[in-house]
């Protein structure tokens, strides 16, 4: 058996150092630990900190010609995440909301009442897979028409009420793209994804090198071929291949955006929670083409996949600027998604990211700069706090309260980006002469003393004041 293979590749204007050598060791070791206790043919994974590749993987039993970070996988249900690109840049550009049902834009399927956003978040009511044989092993001939996919009863559940993972539903996302764009799917996705972020090794059918699908034996240590079906209509809810190399650079995509593909702001969007987390399972949700979680402390987000002979896992974490990914090509055995979020623990764990350096603002405005400071929200102590831009950040100064960073307006406003006060107004009230009086947040008054008297604060203040238990 080979050892595991790694690569590292940092440019030198990376923000971070090599991966030390422990840090390399302990990845290689958990791979290693996957690919024997799941019985895998091959394993293999890709770390990426800052949307550079800072290590990569592979254990195979398979003798010394095991796979690389360009060996393709097929992906599975990652696959997802991509036909959501492609519906959230045809928001951007204004030819449809998410909130527009599917029936103005692909009428006909019997289902036109669910809304895109619905479709994206699996919160439509629809099936999770589709009447007939199992698709994922039988021949798209079979599955000719929408209605074929869909099926006589394509709801199980009333629309928008429940969370229910749906494959028919991005196969309608996916029907979606090629109406609107006139295109077949995979064209669109390549010309406007995959060509832009250079997934070169992306894409609907296999190139070598590739590896080979297989079934494990449950009870013996035996191998059996799966059979690797194209998928049809259903390609947009799972039909790519891909490479560890080439899913690090998407997932290097997912957190930064790429103004060719999608801006910062809708990947962002897309991470955003739009699906209620299911009974028992508080701690994961989804958003619009991805799953969302918390593993070890920290909030993932990403995608699985899986189909007869291969295994997929992508996930991110935004705070600490690092995304894993793990494909295994065997229909079960290794536990993907917790290696990768393993993956990304270990480095985060053990390789902490530097804060950004203190640097003093290139220019203060005497009037933003008396808006900052300490400030009472009844008795609470509140601190607001000037940041570059004109941008404002507000939160309790100890303990736990309503935080939000503040995006300055033109017309000298503030509205809130994130929390309780994600779009809210902040303004701050000046006296005739122009000093601040107070702070108005959606209503509510902040005032610079407690109950500030010579502030409007609503409902009056007690004449009396302060006072104590003898002046009661």
């Amino acid at each position: 058996m080979t050892e595991p293979r790694e690569t590292t590749s940092l440019p030198s204007h990376h923000p971070c150092e090599e991966l030390l050598p422990a840090t390399r060791r302990a990845l290689s070791h958990r791979l290693a630990t996957a690919q024997a206790q799941g019985r895998a043919p091959s394993l293999a994974a890709a770390v990426t900190r800052g949307g550079e590749l800072v290590w990569a993987g592979a254990r195979s039993g398979a003798g010394e010609d095991g796979p690389d970070e360009n060996t393709q996988y097929r992906v599975g249900s990652i696959t997802k995440t991509f036909t959501a690109v492609l519906v959230m840049r045809l928001r951007d550009e204004g030819v449809l909301a998410l909130s527009d049902p599917l029936e103005r834009h692909l009428p006909g399927t019997g289902v036109g009442h669910v809304t895109l956003a619905q479709l994206l978040s699996h919160t439509g009511g629809l099936a999770a897979e589709t009447p007939g044989p199992w698709w994922e092993r039988s021949p798209a001939t079979l599955r000719p028409e929408l209605s074929d996919v869909l099926g006589d009863q394509p709801l199980k559940h009333p629309t928008g009420h429940r969370h229910h993972y749906s494959n028919p539903g991005y196969t309608l996302l996916g029907s979606l793209v090629e109406a609107v764009r006139r295109a077949p799917w995979h064209e669109v996705l390549r010309q406007e994804v995959l060509t832009p972020l250079g997934l070169h090794r992306t894409g609907p059918r296999p190139e070598e090198p590739y590896a080979r699908g297989w079934a494990v034996h449950p009870w013996a240590d035996a191998l059996q071929a799966e059979p690797a079906q194209d998928l049809g209509l259903m390609a947009a809810a799972g039909q790519l291949w891909s490479t560890t190399a080439d899913l690090a650079r998407f997932a290097g995509f997912l957190l930064r955006g790429d103004e060719r593909v999608l801006c910062a702001a809708s990947v962002r969007e897309m991470r955003v929670p739009y699906a209620p987390a299911a009974a028992g399972d508080w701690g994961r949700t989804y958003g619009l083409g991805l799953a969302l979680t918390r593993q070890h402390g920290r909030s993932l987000y990403g995608h699985s996949g899986s189909l007869p002979g291969y295994l997929a896992a992508l996930w991110s974490c935004e705070e600490e600027d690092l995304s894993a990914v793990v494909l295994a090509n065997c229909t079960s055995g290794p536990a993907v998604e917790t290696v990768a979020a393993d993956l990304v623990r270990t480095v985060a764990d053990a390789e902490p990211l530097f804060p950004e350096p203190w640097r003093p603002l290139p220019e203060v405005d005497p009037a933003l700069l008396a808006v900052a400071g300490p400030w009472y929200w009844g008795t609470q102590v509140i601190g607001v706090r000037l940041r570059a831009g004109g941008a404002l950040e507000l939160g309790p100064l100890s303990g736990a309260g309503r935080r939000s960073l503040f995006r300055p307006e033109d017309d000298g406003t503030w509205t809130g980006l994130e929390g309780y006060y994600a779009g809210e107004r902040l303004e701050a009230v000046r006296r005739p002469d122009g000093s601040v009086s107070h702070l108005d947040l959606g209503s509510f008054v902040f005032t610079r003393a407690p109950y500030d008297p010579q502030a409007p604060v609503p409902g009056g203040v007690d004449p009396h004041g302060w006072r104590g238990a003898s002046q009661l």
